[in-house]
Parts: C-alpha cells; structure tokens; sequence
C-alpha cells in the first residue's frame, strides 16, 4: 500500500487529503517537520512527500531511499531540489492551476485598491478626514494600462479581468513573440516597454535564477512615477530594499504585495511603515473552492507518482521512467 507523508502545512484540517488518500487506497501520515532531520525521521518510509514549506534537499532524498514522489501543494517548487531528484528518479510535481481564479482576483483587487486610493482613503476616514488629496491623482481605469508580466495561465486570467474592467492591457512574456497579439487582444510588448508604459505592472511569472530580482533599482526606474507595482507570485522575483527606497522616494506612486522575500514578513519591517503600499499574507492563493481543490489534488498527484500513474503537473518528466521501474509498472 502506497504511504504518503504530508511533512507540513498550516492549513488546519487535512481532512481533503486524508479522504482522498482514503479514496485511492493509501496511507498517509501528518507531520510538521522543519529540519531535514526531523523530515527523514518521519519520513523513513514514505513512497511519496507532500510538501508545503519544508525543503526537500538533496541530502533528505539521500536519505529516504524509498521515496519515488514529492508533491509541491501549490504552484512554485522552489522549496525542491528539482535536479537532485530528476537525478535520483524521484518525480516532483506540484498543483499549477487550482489558484488561476483566486490569485488574478487577489491581483486585480490590490491593482484596484491601490489606482482607486481605497487604503489611504478608508484610513482618512477613520481619523475623521474627508480630504481627498491623500489619494490623488485617481483616474478612469478606461484612461490607464494594465502591464502584464508573464502570460501563463494566472497571468492570462488577470488580463481577462483587466480587460473586463476597461483597462488598455499589454503583456510581456518571453516564449510570446514582441508585436503580436493575442486571441484574447492583449498586445505583446518587450519587457522594457511594459515597464514604462504600464501604470500598474502585474507579476506573474515564476521564481528562479532568471527572473531573482526581476525587479530591482533599474527597472523600478524604469517604470512611470505614477505606476502601481502588483506582485502575487513570489517574493524573491522584487528587491526588497530596491522597492522600499522607490516607494520612499516617489520613483513609483505605490504597490500592492501578496508575497515577500522574508515570509512571514515581520511586523516591523520597512514596508509595514508606508502608507502607500498594501500587504497581504500571501493569501491570493486562498478561497473555500481553492482550499479543497489544493488538498485534494496535492495527495491525488502524490500517490499516482508514487505510482508511476501520474501523466499530469509533472515538473521533472525525465524521472518518470525511473519512477514506474520502481513502481513496478
């Protein structure tokens, strides 16, 4: 019997998982393990992981040699040594789509929270302020373009939104030729152009050696004064330091952030102190429907690698053979 190992989470019940274990025939045991140590020891027979925080080093899958599968419950894998376990025929896989809903709408809600002023104006108001010059200059959404970086399936979900609300919408993605447009009427532009002509800039790509800092000093220059910085995907992808002094010094008029190189982000850091940015705790992912759907599909994936059945939301697929060799299959 297939046993599976969720080694963290923070989600509260894991009833999903446990039922859809239950479902496909397996067993499953609930940890939170942080230190490698402690995710082997609770890990020492698991076919397959199910990861949310802790970080699966090539040095835990050495030491769990029975391990075929690990599961990234969510999008990014960055908490993965992908290689090392391409490497050892362990398949990784994650649960890229369940939040394309949830996190464009997360991402348009801070776009829209911030063009329209809504935080410093709700903040006037609770001292008793009816002055509007706090938020201003506001403008028609209809006047204004919505940049968007990374065209994937959560970025092409945004421009869908932006489009609805009558914003200009623009994209840069880098496997989209510059000057085309899309079925969906979005502009293709360089990267450059994005930045300067976008006045809020969306990020929707995902965190590696390329895109570390994607947004640092230059590019934050590089964008309108006036222009709002949105980032849902990951926080590494934005300078910290780079974005507080621009929000500090007015080279960009303010940003909305679901995600932070340092997560939690503590209470007292810099941005906690401006007014002119919004914080979210990395909560764009999140909706009842998003919650069980994560869940659910994150031990599916687990145990049908585990498997060697899996034929989807493979990150690495040259360790399938390996995989299912071992599987027996």
């Amino acid at each position: 019997m297939t046993h599976i190992v969720i080694t963290d989470c923070d989600h509260g019940s894991t009833a999903p998982e446990e039922a859809a274990a239950a479902t496909l025939g397996a067993t499953v045991t609930v940890a939170q393990a942080k230190s490698e140590d402690e995710i082997v020891r609770v890990g020492e027979d698991a076919d397959g992981l199910v990861v949310q925080y802790a970080k699966i080093t090539e040095s835990v899958m050495e030491r769990l040699p029975q391990l075929r599968a690990i599961c990234r419950a969510g999008t990014g894998v960055d908490v993965v040594d992908v290689a090392a376990a391409t490497r050892r025929g362990i398949v990784v896989t994650n649960v890229p789509d369940y939040g394309i809903e949830d996190v464009s709408d997360h991402a348009v809600a801070l776009a829209l929270t911030a063009a329209r002023g809504i935080v410093r104006l709700d903040r006037g108001v609770r001292r008793g302020e009816t002055d509007l010059e706090p938020a201003k200059p506001l403008h028609r959404f209809n006047t204004r373009t919505f940049a968007v970086i990374g065209l994937g399936a959560i970025g092409a979900a945004t421009a869908r939104k932006a489009i609805g609300l009558g914003f200009r919408v623009i994209a840069f993605d880098p496997a989209l030729e510059v000057g085309t447009v899309t079925d969906s009427g979005i502009e293709v532009v360089s990267f450059d152009r994005a930045l300067a002509d976008g006045d809020i800039v969306s990020l929707h790509v995902p965190l590696n050696a390329h895109t570390h800092h994607l947004i640092d000093a230059n590019t934050l220059a590089a964008m309108k004064n006036t222009a709002t910085l949105v980032n849902t995907c990951r926080g590494g992808v934005v300078d910290t330091d780079a974005l507080v002094d621009a929000l500090s010094h007015g080279v960009i008029h303010s940003a909305g952030l679901d995600v932070f190189e340092t997560e939690p982000i503590p209470a007292d850091h810099p941005l906690t102190a401006l007014d002119n940015v919004i914080l979210t705790p990395h909560a764009a992912w999140y909706s009842e429907e998003s919650f069980v759907e994560l869940k659910r599909r994150s031990m599916e994936n687990a145990i049908r690698a585990a498997e060697g059945t899996l034929s989807t939301n493979i990150v690495n697929p040259d360790a399938l053979v390996s995989v299912t060799e071992r599987a027996g299959r």
